[in-house]
């Protein structure tokens, strides 16, 4: 006997959303955009992090700094944020009145939603796709959102240690690999899109284990506390987050900033060890970023520039996307061809004005409560109407699990 369809939430009105988390994924997407687009560059060599060997003075001063300050800081950012969204979804899921099991079956249609979204990412636009590891997370960690936080610290734990692992596995494939083509100097698409599809498989579990997992985790125990909704009851602990993951991020940073802009040239063991430092201090500095967004925005009050960096959060997955068409359309040798032509700093430049085109998109759209076209798509697929299984309901009744005092 068919069940009666879930009702769909109402999404949060502008006017009753905590300015933080959009602000923070509005600032996001300028670092998501300047660290991929060098990634749409060909026929250079490259070092650890994708930037060329080869580069002029300025290549090489905007490929340092990015090591320093974006590269492996951005995505565990998102990844937080995305920790910090889900835990949110549960508890307006769960004020509808709504059983454990209804609420994780619309968290993992959810995930496997955005993992599909990342899958014709990749096919269609970028390898380096992150949607499918957050995806990815959602399913396998789905679960945390109910445990302790004794329990969830302990998993992004281990989770940071299986960083370490992968990474230096990651590194020793980097120093050995032989330096063939990648997707971005493929002249046919359909063979691109075919090395995009290696790739993403390849890279979207190494994401999930390498660096979006522990911070992923740490959002869900800052969530439970509001930390970014209510910064203002936490600044000391903003203020010490921020302070301490950013002089962790920049002095792990540093040395790998130091050998991919040829300014030292250490042992390949070595190399791989600062390569793994460089993305695990990535970690605290992700969380830098958020907390000392947050920080901000307990002063800021409106404004028009405030106002539209909270519009291209809001809009965050369809100007993720639009960042990637605008890459291709530019970059790409099937397209606008100048990935062959133009180096670091260039496409920096790139980036920054697509970032800045998708922020004054949103800016124009989003008053009045309009949803970006990949949210409202994502969201009516994550609601779609489902049949009831006979029988009784495993933890139906069970709420989501409290705050440890």
């Amino acid at each position: 006997m068919p069940l009666a369809p879930l009702r769909t939430a109402h999404a949060v009105p502008p006017s009753r959303r905590s300015l933080a988390p959009d602000l923070a994924r509005g600032l996001m997407l300028l670092l998501i955009a300047v660290a991929h687009a060098h990634m749409y560059l060909s026929g250079h060599e490259v070092g650890f992090r994708g930037y060329s060997l080869d580069g002029g003075p300025l290549d090489r001063f905007v490929a340092g700094v990015q090591i320093l300050l974006v590269d492996g800081r951005a995505l565990p950012m998102f990844a937080a944020l995305f920790g910090c969204g889900l835990v949110q979804l549960a508890h307006r899921q769960s004020a509808l009145g709504r059983s454990w099991h209804e609420v994780r079956r619309v968290l993992r249609a959810r995930s496997w939603w955005l993992l599909a979204f990342g899958f014709c990412h990749a096919l269609l636009l970028f390898f380096g796709d992150i949607l499918g590891a957050y995806g990815l997370i959602g399913l396998v960690l789905v679960g945390f959102l109910r445990r302790s936080d004794r329990a969830v610290l302990g998993a992004a734990a281990v989770g940071l240690v299986l960083h370490v692992a992968v990474l230096v596995g990651l590194g020793l494939l980097t120093v050995s690999a032989d330096k063939g083509d990648t997707p971005a100097a493929m002249a046919d698409p359909l063979e691109a899109a075919v090395m995009r599809m290696v790739g993403w498989s390849a890279m979207t579990p190494t994401l999930f284990a390498a660096s979006a997992a522990p911070a992923f985790l740490f959002g869900i125990w800052a969530a439970r506390r509001r930390l970014l909704e209510e910064p203002g009851a936490h600044r000391p602990l903003l203020a010490r987050v921020a302070a301490t993951g950013a002089v962790t991020a920049v002095a792990g940073g540093l040395p790998l900033m130091l050998v991919d802009t040829r300014l030292w040239a250490p042992s390949d063991a070595v190399a791989v060890a600062v390569y793994a430092l460089h993305s695990l201090t990535g970690i605290a500095g992700g969380l830098a970023y958020a907390a000392l967004i947050g920080l901000v925005a307990d002063r800021v009050r409106g404004g028009r520039v405030v106002s539209a960096l909270a519009a291209c959060g809001q809009w965050s997955l369809t100007c993720y996307l639009l960042q990637s068409v605008v890459f291709v359309a530019v970059f790409a040798p099937y397209a606008g061809g100048l990935g062959t032509r133009v180096g670091d700093a260039a496409a920096s430049g790139v980036a920054v004005a697509t970032w800045l085109a998708t922020v004054l998109l949103a800016a124009r759209l989003a008053p009045g409560g309009r949803r970006g076209p990949a949210e409202t798509l994502l969201r009516r697929l994550t609601y779609r109407p489902r049949r009831a299984r006979s029988g009784p309901v495993p933890g139906d009744g069970q709420p989501l699990h409290p705050v440890d005092q």
